[in-house]
């Protein structure tokens, strides 16, 4: 479904941005007073990372930032989407600030403002500061708190010039990919009893650091967080298929409950944990205390989402479109989350990650055709207007990423960016995407017609 050419394509105000984290692409892993993360200790372990990479370098972001925002002005970005490291500005996690860690963020802030650019922090990407791992990490209910003095700091120091923030990128990953699978950082595979502890101790985090950000901003803080919840994309355009699909996205499976949205995502609406919840957990909702749920539920001014494709179906047909991380390329399920989100939660939306890995390398002419990204992030505009235009409030969409970076434990196999980095010489070369994005941008979507 195509737009009209005679009309803007998005709405006047739409948020056209791209996407970044901080041990992805910052680098400087020991500089100025920065503390140890989850993530420094994990990639030290021998097997955990391919090819034994680290993020101690990365994209050098941390000493190359200025260069960086400029190209971020060439593209034309109305908001640059990018997390804080945690012990970077807390070394230990809390206690001690580093003033260093704290001003190359207030630089980074400022220098986005002066080139018409909104930041949105994501205060936890992943990083945890290995100190507080060392005392319990996310199974130490003491943590929401610790998140919460954390999220106090940095609205304290960013917020009388940052309106809008993240609390959490993807939730149900930290706790599966992190706690249950064991192949992100830290590294655990918990049972069930911890696991629980675990998931709620994040969602408490979660509601305290939106209070403490609504308490310590001096600008009207709009506050959500970026979920990774799985959208089940109908079989067919049959009125029951879509209601089959809808129901599917929001059930709980007994069978895969780490990534719930029982666990992660309708606590944060309702209130509670639901009685399949309840069921399957058991005693181990015993770490629920008087108030907790109120906290964890209070409201949120939109509703992040990061989509790649939908998680529930078989693995590709013979032929079918998939990326270099294996993804299938399903842009419909963009349009679908989009709808059944929004009308389930009452938020407007914010696509807060879309993208695509690919085969990218610099020609003998010194430029990077990356003409299937274009094709990917194309299609997934057009289902997202097509959500628009049927009444949907879609707020933003971040290209997941401005840079080439550290694939976490993929490490860098494979290139997401907007941006081509050379890593043994930094050097940033935009590729092809990069001006079709810009143009995108200028024009507010019409040119996808074009």
């Amino acid at each position: 479904m195509f737009m009209n050419k005679t009309n803007t394509a998005f709405p006047e105000n739409f948020i056209w941005g791209a996407a970044t984290a901080a041990y992805q692409i910052e680098g400087a892993w020991d500089a100025d007073g920065k503390g140890l993360s989850i993530w420094d200790v994990f990639c030290m372990r021998p097997g955990k990372i391919d090819g034994g990479q680290t993020g101690k370098i990365a994209c050098d972001h941390y000493h190359r930032w200025k260069e960086d925002v400029k190209l971020m002005a060439e593209l034309g970005l109305k908001s640059y989407r990018f997390s804080i490291s945690w012990p970077r500005v807390l070394p230990e996690g809390r206690g001690g600030v580093n003033e260093k860690g704290l001003s190359f963020y207030e630089g980074l802030v400022e220098a986005l403002l002066e080139n018409g650019i909104q930041p949105l922090p994501t205060l936890f990407h992943w990083d945890l500061p290995h100190e507080l791992y060392c005392r319990g990490g996310w199974l130490n209910r003491d943590i929401a708190g610790w998140f919460a003095e954390y999220a106090a700091l940095m609205a304290a120091r960013l917020g009388d010039r940052v309106s809008t923030w993240c609390t959490i990128n993807e939730i149900g990953n930290i706790g599966g990919l992190g706690h249950h699978l064991g192949i992100h950082a830290p590294g655990l595979s918990l049972g069930s009893l911890d696991y629980f502890r675990l998931a709620h101790h994040l969602n408490l985090a979660h509601g305290f650091g939106m209070a403490a950000l609504r308490s310590n901003s001096k600008l009207r803080a709009r506050i959500g967080q970026a979920a990774n919840v799985n959208v089940c994309i109908p079989k067919s355009d049959s009125a029951a298929a879509i209601e089959t699909a809808r129901i599917e996205t929001f059930a709980f499976n007994p069978a895969n409950p780490c990534w719930s949205p029982h666990l992660w995502n309708e606590p944060l609406f309702t209130g509670t944990y639901s009685e399949e919840i309840h069921a399957h957990f058991g005693n181990a909702l015993s770490v629920v205390k008087e108030g907790d749920m109120a906290a964890i539920s209070a409201p949120m001014d939109y509703f992040g989402w990061n989509y790649y494709q939908d998680w529930n179906q078989p693995h590709q047909c013979a032929g079918e479109p998939v990326s270099m991380i294996k993804w299938k390329v399903q842009p419909e399920g963009l349009y679908w989350g989009t709808k059944f989100f929004y009308e389930r939660y009452k938020l407007p939306v914010q696509i807060l990650e879309n993208g695509l890995a690919s085969m990218d390398w610099i020609t003998v002419e010194r430029t990077v055709p990356d003409v299937m990204r274009i094709d990917f992030i194309k299609r997934h505009l057009i289902e997202l207007h097509r959500a628009i235009s049927e009444g949907i409030d879609v707020e933003a969409y971040y290209y997941w990423s401005l840079f080439d970076n550290m694939e976490w434990s993929a490490a860098y196999t494979m290139r997401f960016g907007l941006i081509h980095v050379d890593y043994p010489t930094q050097t940033r070369t935009p590729k092809q995407s990069f001006d079709w994005y810009r143009n995108v941008i200028r024009s507010n979507g019409a040119s996808l017609t074009a």
